[in-house]
């Protein structure tokens, strides 16, 4: 549990300290909070919860625009690569195990300047 609430700490502590995006809608501390029920996932694998996907669809559905995408991606690579506890390979099976098409791969390696 102790270990846990240092995962959640550190990921909301590189959100806060990222940079907004200023032409974008997308707040990288909202995104962070819709991802918190996915750590479970994004460290251990198995199914993520339902309420991690609909974290990860109402991210999704927020990202109506090209610069609202990369920012959000920009959001979640951070978030991806932020703790070491984390799996890459989970992070990245997130969206298809959650049934959802994201434009972009949840990794810290994406580039998000690509992202249409």
């Amino acid at each position: 549990m102790v270990r846990m609430m240092k995962a959640l700490f550190v990921m909301v502590a590189c959100m806060v300290v990222t940079t907004p995006y200023t032409e974008a809608a997308i707040n990288c501390r909202d995104l962070v909070t819709k991802l918190l029920s996915c750590l479970p996932y994004m460290q251990n694998g198995g199914n993520p919860s339902l309420s991690c996907c609909l974290g990860v669809k109402s991210i999704n559905d927020a990202a109506g625009t090209a610069p609202d995408r990369r920012a959000a991606c920009y959001c979640m690579k951070e978030a991806s690569g932020s703790e070491p506890s984390i799996n890459r390979n989970n992070s990245a099976s997130l969206p298809d195990k959650c049934r959802i098409s994201l434009p972009y791969m949840i990794s810290p390696f994406t580039e998000c300047s690509r992202v249409k």
